[in-house]
């Protein structure tokens, strides 16, 4: 038997980016040289060719590996990068707006899994650490790679994995390559808003080139994309409980916010790589990426108040499901509505470069130096507008309103009297009392007239995010000759990064209003847009303006919520890192019972110094007053990793991992903004100070972590795998008390240094343990594995099952975050004579996952599993035999084939649905030409 053991020059081709099936054919046309038979090379393109390569790429990786190539992601039925990797084995994705944005690895969402760029760790635009990888334009990438199971060089951590995005290499490639690719976009929805797009465009073009002999290589990459996205959704304020005259306890519709929003994600971006190797010995790499990302929303819908409102509920007219008390319809007589336009901004730059250097100094040391830099400035505007019958609770015509719940979690219909389409009826104001604020009603002098509090005309929240990091890192390879160990890697890296978020909110109340004149505003004629269809909820046409239009020209006036709300100081504050890390890894090449062991060892030290910087407050008469905090905290972790490859035969191995991991807690959990209120008689710790909102002394969740596997490769193509993981949990961090140091913080109800610096903290916490556990199963199965008149077909299928056994501080379970028990992933393709074909479906199992809530803020939900099907097909005139066409591919692609819709759940009860988000089908016609 001829054992296959991957040479130096193949281990480091795939590396580079360069494996293939004709790599994989030479390669063992090398191993198998002294038999004499024909080897067969075997020539793919394509997304064929791009398997291979992913195949290869998780073969002889040291560590547990899954990957996809540029062919994976630009041919694909995708749009993103997230939904490319989330169809790989043990990965799912959580669509935000219809888009899949967040990536779970094995269970675990965002905030456990690290997101490196070139090897580099990236800032975010989110308030914490999770990448939302739709901003990263897949179009430029040439490849991602999930890494499992750690090694000590990798300078990212994550309790789950860390996903490494690669750009190009130049030099990689043998001759100049001009690529332009074009795509019209069709949302299947027609316009749900007057003033909204339903077609966009995406565009690409890319360059790359080599000079001065093969020693000089430059690529660069621009993409454009305007892309449209329309939503039908049912949104619930919630659902109380009573206690009938029965003595039973039932549920109602507390209220509901329905709406159409229709979107429009703009993003334009520059990728630019410039690749020097002067000599064998030395080489130079530079890269950048920038990212200008708009995404803008318009929102129109009625908020509807039932048992949170002042209407009448007769028990007469009510339909109660006796299995669980829920009340599936009912009428409120007498009920005033809330009429929302609303538009929201989301705009982020980012911008990402790096220089890396290798110098090799003989055959037995290099060197490797690293320097990058990363940051991102994130601003939303998202604006609210109200429009009624009539200013505050008692005022305007009311309506009576009666909701019967669909089948199948759907929500409710409406049914309704008043036209909400009547620009005579609807008018600007708040027709309900909203806007508790004693400086609003200050401002317009209300205070103890028929309108206070009642001048909240509509709100507008302008939170912003500024993340920065940059890194330093040197590292040296010793070549060593011996049967165990080829290499040993040893280094150090230095990184410090800052994120910054500012919270603020303003009240918007209509310029017209005083007190000689309190009502409501009519929509002037030239901010008309018509009507928006509200049928899908059965509440007809309502009226349509252009709200933000009326901001900008001064048609409301604003007052900072921040003046009597704490809230903004507690969500405004900085956080600071700085990581000193130092590792050293053996790389391993040998021998057991005869069979090839590879992988490696290693020891990773990282010590992190954190200062949080934030803001004691607390309320007098009415309004905040803030006080400078500023807190320290710094922690060491030593983390081990072993990953060994026991290769059985030329195509089959066993792979063991074991690590211990650690992921950093959320930013947004580790600030040091609170509420403080300082007591003259100390608790029962002898704490003055009690505070609530960030806990800077977190410590990171840690874990340990075992890997098995088998792993077959018994096709160029193909290949199987079954994985086993198990992690011991620590350190989860849930909602508890803490001792916290208030030094030289002023009590802010006096402006005075207090004596006693001690405080007990209410917030979050470390404690609780437990265990996640799992196996995936996944194949990629060529046809032609079968006969040669199959040639072409294929599947590539996964199946994942993951448990948990997790308990709080307090010995209560707990489920985690993103975990489903169940994924699966499954594509059909073929692929040959230049004819394209795939259909792709991921489903996954109900989980927790995080929405955003009012004022941004993160809020958990329970979110209902689904199966997403994807369909392309595709022609490449290179294989038709017209030379004027060859170069040339056109594709044509349908999203969410089903209209799968985005669930959750208020509660466990099925039919309380607090989300119903129906995005319908999107089809994609796009032309990719290769000079």
């Amino acid at each position: 038997m001829s054992i296959f053991k991957p040479s130096m020059l193949t281990l480091a081709m795939v590396a580079a980016g360069v494996g293939s099936a004709n790599l994989y054919a030479a390669e063992n046309q090398n191993n198998d040289k002294e038999q004499e038979k024909e080897v067969e090379v075997i020539e793919v393109t394509g997304f064929r060719a791009s398997l291979v390569k992913a195949i290869n790429t998780k073969r002889f990786s040291p560590e547990v590996v899954e990957s996809v190539s540029a062919e994976d992601i630009g041919k694909l039925p995708d749009s993103s990068i997230a939904e490319s990797i989330a169809r790989l084995p043990g990965l799912a994705a959580q669509r935000l707006d219809g888009r899949a944005s967040r990536v779970t690895i094995r269970g675990f969402g965002e905030d456990h899994v690290g997101t490196t760029f070139n090897g580099r760790e990236q800032v975010s635009i989110t308030d914490n650490r999770g990448a939302e990888l739709d901003l990263y334009p897949s179009e430029i990438m040439s490849a991602v790679t999930v890494y499992k199971t750690p090694s000590a060089d990798l300078e990212a951590s994550g309790l789950a994995g860390v996903i490494d995005l690669q750009t190009i290499k130049p030099l990689s490639m043998d001759e100049r390559v001009i690529k332009v690719n074009a795509m019209y976009e069709q949302t299947g929805f027609e316009k749900l808003n007057p003033d909204a797009d339903d077609n966009g465009f995406r565009g690409t073009l890319s360059y790359i080139d080599q000079f001065a002999d093969n020693t000089l290589g430059v690529a660069v990459a621009f993409n454009t994309m305007s892309s449209p996205n329309q939503e039908k959704r049912w949104n619930s304020w919630g659902y109380p409980e009573f206690t009938g005259d029965d003595g039973n306890t039932y549920s109602i519709l507390g209220g509901a916010k329905p709406f159409v929003r229709s979107s429009t994600l703009e993003r334009d971006s520059v990728m630019a790589v410039i690749e020097y190797a002067p000599s064998e010995n030395l080489r130079m790499v530079f890269d950048s990426l920038y990212v200008d990302f708009v995404d803008e929303k318009i929102l129109r819908g009625i908020e509807v108040p039932f048992a949170w409102g002042q209407g009448s509920i007769s028990a007469d007219n009510a339909v109660v499901d006796p299995a669980t008390g829920f009340v599936t319809s009912a009428i409120t007589e007498g009920q005033r509505v809330v009429v929302r336009n609303d538009y929201e901004d989301r705009s982020a730059e980012l911008t990402s470069f790096g220089f890396n250097l290798e110098y090799d100094l003989n055959d037995s040391w290099s060197l490797e130096f690293d320097a990058s830099h990363s940051s991102v400035e994130r601003e939303i505007w998202s604006m609210e507008s109200y429009a009624g019958t009539g200013r505050g609770d008692a005022r305007g015509v009311a309506d009576n309103l009666g909701y019967a719940f669909n089948s199948g979690n759907t929500g409710a219909t409406f049914s309704h009297e008043l036209d909400y389409s009547d620009y005579n009826l609807i008018q600007l104001g708040g027709p309900l009392s909203w806007g508790w604020s004693s400086a609003l009603n200050e401002k317009y002098g209300v205070v103890g007239t028929e309108y206070e509090n009642q001048l909240q005309d509509g709100f507008l929240n302008t939170p912003e995010v500024d993340d920065e990091l940059n890194a330093l890192r040197l590292a040296a390879t010793k070549v060593l000759e011996n049967d165990y160990v080829t290499s040993v890697e040893f280094g150090l890296s230095y990184s410090e990064r800052e994120k910054t978020k500012r919270s603020e909110g303003y009240f918007l109340t209509v310029s017209s209003f005083s007190l000689d004149n309190p009502g409501m505003m009519m929509v002037p004629e030239e901010y008309r847009l018509g009507t928006a269809n509200l049928d899908f909820i059965g509440m007809g046409d309502m009226i349509a303006f252009n709200s933000r239009a009326m901001v900008e020209d001064g048609y409301y006036d604003l007052l900072a919520e921040s003046l009597t709300d704490p809230s903004h100081a507690t969500k405004s504050w900085t956080v600071k890192e700085q990581l000193t890390s130092a590792f050293v890894k053996a790389n391993i090449d040998t021998e057991v019972a005869g069979m090839p062991l590879t992988g490696n060892a290693g020891l990773r030290y990282v010590k992190t110094e954190q200062e949080s910087q934030g803001n004691a407050f607390n309320t007098q008469d009415g309004k905040v007053i803030t006080s400078p905090t500023h807190i320290e905290h710094d922690y060491a972790h030593l983390l081990p990793s072993l990953n060994l490859s026991l290769s059985i035969d030329d195509d089959q191995s066993v792979r063991f991992g074991a690590a211990k991991t650690i992921s950093r807690a959320r930013m947004d959990e580790m600030n040091a903004s609170v509420n403080a209120t300082y007591n003259q008689q100390p608790d029962e710790n002898g704490s003055n100070w009690v505070v609530n909102g960030g806990n800077p002394s977190l410590e990171p969740y840690q874990a340990i972590n075992f890997d098995i596997s088998y792993e077959n490769y018994f096709s160029p193509e193909g290949y199987f795998a079954i994985a086993l993981y198990h992690k011991d949990l620590k350190d989860w961090i849930f909602d508890g008390s803490y001792s916290i140091d208030m030094t030289g913080v002023a009590d802010p109800s006096t402006g005075l240094v207090p004596a006693n610096p001690d405080g007990t903290g209410n917030g979050k916490v470390n404690g609780g343990d437990g265990t996640v556990k799992g196996a995936e199963f996944s194949v990629t199965l060529p046809f032609n594995y079968f006969a040669d008149a199959l040639d072409g077909f294929g599947l590539i299928a996964s199946h994942t099952v993951n448990s948990s056994d997790m308990v709080d501080q307090d010995g209560n379970d707990y489920e985690i975050p993103g975990l489903s028990k169940s994924i699966q992933n499954l594509t059909f393709y073929y692929e040959n004579y230049g004819f394209q074909a795939r259909a792709s479906m991921r489903k996954r199992d109900d989980f927790k996952g995080d929405v955003y809530g009012r004022g941004f803020d993160s809020q958990q939900v329970d979110i209902q599993g689904e199966t997403i099907w994807d369909a392309q097909i595709g022609y490449d005139f290179s294989e038709s035999g017209l030379k004027s066409l060859e170069g040339m591919t056109v594709t044509f692609q349908v999203q969410n084939i089903t209209e799968e819709p985005f669930i959750s759940l208020s509660g466990d009860n099925a039919l309380q649905v607090r989300d119903y988000q129906d995005y319908g089908r999107t089809f994609l016609l796009g032309v990719n030409y290769q000079f």
